[in-house]
């Protein structure tokens, strides 16, 4: 193994499959499996998930919506998603803890960095709910920030396309894809690859980020076990 902690960043779109909004129970099955391989060769993983496909709380202020309101409402739905996949992983085998940045102790254990620590050493995967718990603050902050506090090697983030292009390869068949980035390149070129609070935390604290197809079946284990995959963003 390359990397012997990882902080996996999912989406919340990423479990609707290919529904519209929601939960794809089918995905979630294959995100289980996907994670129950590296969790099966010793890899220690903790995991932070978006809730775009419940509520976005920029998506409400854009509406009306008082903003502080509405990031509350989408620190919920990143619970609600969390406690999803914990019961995909602990259906698969997968022992697993939920925390969450704002206290519901009827569904999750508190946020506590030692506690957390202590699962991922007795080999439990876990889930960190409700983002920072504050809100103007993304799920790529909440994922960077936890990543930082647990001394994860390497940030995962899983989308459904596999790595960094200069432009969105969606829309764009000329698209051209980086291997290898330095953080510098990225503030450089513009390119999106997480919210700018985020991406400098990860650039402070010198945290790696590997942007990858998480859709691919293997594509996990292949990137904790050193390989090729996506692209790499470092110093």
């Amino acid at each position: 193994m390359k990397y012997n902690r990882i902080l996996l960043k999912l989406s919340g779109e990423a479990l609707m499959g290919n529904r519209q909004y929601g939960i794809d129970n089918d995905r979630l099955k294959e995100y289980a499996a996907e994670i129950k391989k590296v969790v099966d060769i010793g890899c220690q993983v903790s995991i932070v998930i978006g809730g775009g496909n419940i509520f976005r709380g920029l998506a409400g202020a854009a509406t009306g919506m008082d903003r502080v309101q509405g990031d509350y409402m989408g620190m919920l739905a990143t619970v609600i998603n969390g406690m999803a996949l914990q019961g995909a992983l602990e259906d698969a085998g997968i022992f697993t803890r939920l925390q969450s940045a704002i206290e519901m102790d009827k569904v999750a254990e508190p946020f506590i960095k030692r506690k957390a620590v202590r699962h991922l050493e007795k080999g439990r995967v876990v889930i960190f709910g409700a983002g920072t718990g504050n809100p103007y603050f993304t799920t790529d902050t909440a994922a960077t920030l936890r990543a930082i506090e647990m001394n994860a090697d390497v940030i995962l983030k899983g989308t459904r396309v596999d790595g960094i292009y200069d432009s969105d390869p969606e829309k764009n068949s000329d698209a051209v894809k980086f291997n290898n980035l330095t953080y510098s390149e990225v503030f450089e070129k513009d390119l999106k690859v997480m919210d700018m609070t985020a991406f400098t935390l990860s650039r402070e604290n010198n945290l790696p980020i590997i942007v990858f197809d998480m859709n691919k079946e293997g594509n996990l284990l292949k990137v904790v076990q050193g390989e090729t995959i996506g692209t790499l963003v470092n110093l």
